[in-house]
């Protein structure tokens, strides 16, 4: 049996025309925009909102409504050591707290040599802060060994070590991190 050596296939592509597509495309914009302008007719006003794009991130501190925490344990813990989840809806201790993680990441600490912390234990907490149900920025807080602190907000990521300038800058931090879990301090560090 002999083998049989097969050129390239030459395919023909016939373009047709059709008019239905452009017309499709002019109805679909239209419906947006006739959507859009009835959406932002329909919302209420907020008062003190600005006409302009809504902030995220740390320009977004005074918007903030709502925290979700979650508590993470690299090693196992007892069940009695409570809630993994925590979801805090009081504005002023939301607030508190994603002031003080921005002036954190804002004053960033910078070792000019080797840290030496103590062990760290694998606990670190994550969480959201939302705007009702928009997100305004996310962030993971480690607490042992060097603690740091990492936002991200509309694709940038700030982060810090918690030493130096970073606690300085946020010295209420610890507390106002207790008062939005509703733990003592000392439960939580």
């Amino acid at each position: 049996m002999e083998r049989m050596t097969v050129g390239p296939r030459r395919m023909v592509m016939k373009r047709r025309k059709s008019h239905a597509l452009p017309a499709a495309g002019l109805l679909c914009a239209a419906l947006v925009g006739c959507g859009t302008a009835a959406a932002v007719a329909a919302a209420p006003a907020r008062a003190g909102a600005t006409s302009g794009p809504a902030e995220v991130g740390c320009a977004s501190v005074n918007q903030a409504t709502t925290v979700t925490v979650q508590r993470t344990a690299l090693v196992a813990e007892p069940p009695s050591v409570g809630k993994r989840t925590i979801t805090q809806r009081k504005a002023t201790l939301v607030r508190a707290l994603f002031r003080d993680f921005c002036a954190a990441v804002d004053h960033p600490d910078v070792a000019q040599s080797a840290l030496s912390c103590p062990i760290e234990f694998g606990t670190f907490y994550t969480g959201t802060f939302y705007d009702g149900q928009r997100v305004l920025a996310t962030f993971t807080y480690a607490i042992n060994g060097c603690p740091s602190l990492k936002i991200t907000a509309a694709g940038k990521t700030h982060s810090t070590v918690l030493l130096g300038r970073a606690a300085a800058a946020a010295p209420h931090l610890k507390s106002d991190f207790a008062a939005v879990l509703g733990q003592p301090q000392s439960k939580i560090y």
